[in-house]
């Protein structure tokens, strides 16, 4: 069996050449593939994109036009580890902006409903710090936030 690792297939209503080129926007390391179209007889009207391939920091992604009948939701997210401030503000602004929504804890969802988490690095550390109120100290001043302030959870983690 051959494989080429994975590939994350997003279901779009349409959106799918957009949003690849939306994505490809936001990351670096980005680029779109091949695109196909529905033939006649599809299940869309003929020539319609059917699916966009693309990638998105490195990942490979297939966005398809399938159609109304499935949403995204929280269940799946995608997250993304950022150095610092400069970091998490860029990929919150682009992936919030127009038409996008920001959630609790660095959470939020872009202008196609897909769930993102926008996280510095070392947050994860910090959360699972075996010294129990270090990592109650961010934890609480995380779930407190939209957007994450880098500087608040280091002052919480080192207690200040």
């Amino acid at each position: 069996m051959t494989t080429d690792g994975f590939t994350t297939c997003l279901w779009f209503d349409g959106q799918a050449e957009e949003a690849a080129h939306f994505y490809v926007s936001v990351f670096e390391n980005s680029g779109v593939g091949e695109v196909t179209r529905y033939p006649e007889g599809g299940f869309r009207p003929a020539g319609t994109v059917l699916t966009v391939e693309f990638t998105a920091n490195g990942q490979k992604f297939v966005a398809l036009n399938g159609g109304p009948e499935f949403k995204f939701n929280e269940a799946i997210s995608f997250q993304i580890f950022c150095a610092d401030q400069e970091e998490v503000d860029h990929y919150w602004t682009k992936l919030t902006e127009d038409g996008g929504e920001p959630g609790p804890c660095g959470w939020l969802k872009d202008r196609y409903g897909v769930s993102w988490q926008v996280i510095p690095e070392r947050l994860t550390a910090m959360i699972s710090d075996p010294d129990p109120e270090k990592s109650a100290r961010v934890t609480k001043t995380m779930m407190a936030m939209g957007k994450l302030d880098v500087a608040a959870l280091d002052r919480a983690y080192a207690g200040e």
